[in-house]
């Protein structure tokens, strides 16, 4: 949930695009590398993409002599379900995209080779997989998540609980751990919320005071706290608001301004009034539209019926990406235990 010169504009846009998440386990049908929806893609298909890359790109060539093609997999699965959903999406809320915005964006998108720029393998293998499909396609789908943000922004709000549980850094993984511990807590028994809720409150005003974490390790707590998307484009862009009511949320803070894990329980999420708040609506980037535009599609992931076979890994919902195992997960959303809950 992340520019300089004009071509590099579309392509930030179209990697905070092509991040996206689900649930599932392997599918039903044999030889299936995802089916989401009407639309099975098969393991040959996959394959011969990947064969495309690296025929076709030298930075392709570069991961297979350093056997990191998984990587290029795993890509090519997530923007099948990211296209899939957008079009999902796009049907229930009425939007079609501009066809010259979409033959604009599509100009952007050339054949050229994907270069090294240093920012990491993920963002080299985003574009790569990107020049493997149809332009207009890939210009499409970034102009529909855009509209979807601007529909469904101002007037998407979000009533959560929450506490901060102190973390030493991004790797911090006892902090990581008793976040998800936490939150399975409150999915099994909501009513330690209120007390858990006081004691980060306490410990998060002496932490102020004295730089450092009280001995229950929170950092922040708040209780029946109202989030309006509009004043917060940055938050929108996460699970908090990709996900229901009677919900548990895990996730790491923003960085670099903070390492902290955060567990929110969603009280209520609405989506048609604006939310009165004592700041003005902030006006968001393309680049954040696109992204906030990724994770109004969560919703519709238990509507899409996603299945991911396991050899390419497991969906993320709150990372709204398809990550290698578990472990490389970035949080986690669990139900509340006997509240009625949308399918994730």
């Amino acid at each position: 949930m992340r520019i300089m010169g004009r071509p590099r504009a579309l392509v930030a846009v179209v990697a905070g695009a092509l991040l996206l998440a689900g649930c599932g386990s392997g599918p039903s049908q044999v030889g299936s590398a995802v089916i989401v929806g009407d639309r099975s893609v098969s393991l040959d298909q996959v394959q011969s993409m990947i064969d495309q890359a690296v025929r076709e790109q030298p930075y392709a060539q570069k991961l297979a002599g350093e056997h990191k093609l998984d990587l290029l997999g795993r890509e090519i699965v997530r923007q099948t379900v990211l296209h899939e959903l957008t079009l999902r999406a796009a049907k229930q809320e009425n939007l079609v995209a501009d066809q010259a915005k979409v033959a604009g964006l599509a100009a952007q998108l050339t054949p050229a080779p994907v270069t090294d720029t240093k920012q990491g393998d993920q963002v080299a293998v985003t574009q790569i997989v990107s020049k493997l499909r149809d332009r207009n396609e890939v210009a499409s789908d970034v102009l529909l998540e855009q509209e979807l943000a601007r529909k469904v922004l101002p007037k998407l709000s979000v009533g959560a609980d929450y506490v901060g549980i102190s973390a030493t850094g991004d790797n911090d993984r006892a902090a990581r751990t008793r976040a998800f511990g936490l939150a399975k807590e409150f999915a099994d028994d909501p009513a330690k919320v209120q007390g858990v809720v006081q004691q980060a409150q306490q410990e998060g005003q002496q932490a102020q005071q004295t730089g450092a974490p009280g001995p229950g390790g929170y950092s922040a707590g708040q209780a029946a706290e109202l989030f309006g998307a509009a004043q917060y484009p940055g938050l929108a862009q996460t699970a908090l608001f990709g996900s229901e009511k009677n919900s548990v949320v895990v996730f790491q803070a923003q960085k670099p301004q903070s390492a902290d894990w955060f567990v929110f329980v969603i009280r209520a999420r609405g989506t048609d009034k604006a939310v009165p708040a004592d700041q003005e609506a902030q006006k968001p980037t393309d680049a954040q539209l696109t992204a906030i535009g990724t994770r109004l599609l969560q919703p519709y992931l238990g509507q899409s019926g996603l299945r991911v076979n396991p050899r390419y890994g497991v969906w993320d919902l709150v990372g709204m990406n398809l990550v290698p195992n578990s472990d490389a997960t970035q949080g986690v959303v669990l139900p509340i235990r006997g509240a009625a809950t949308a399918q994730q």
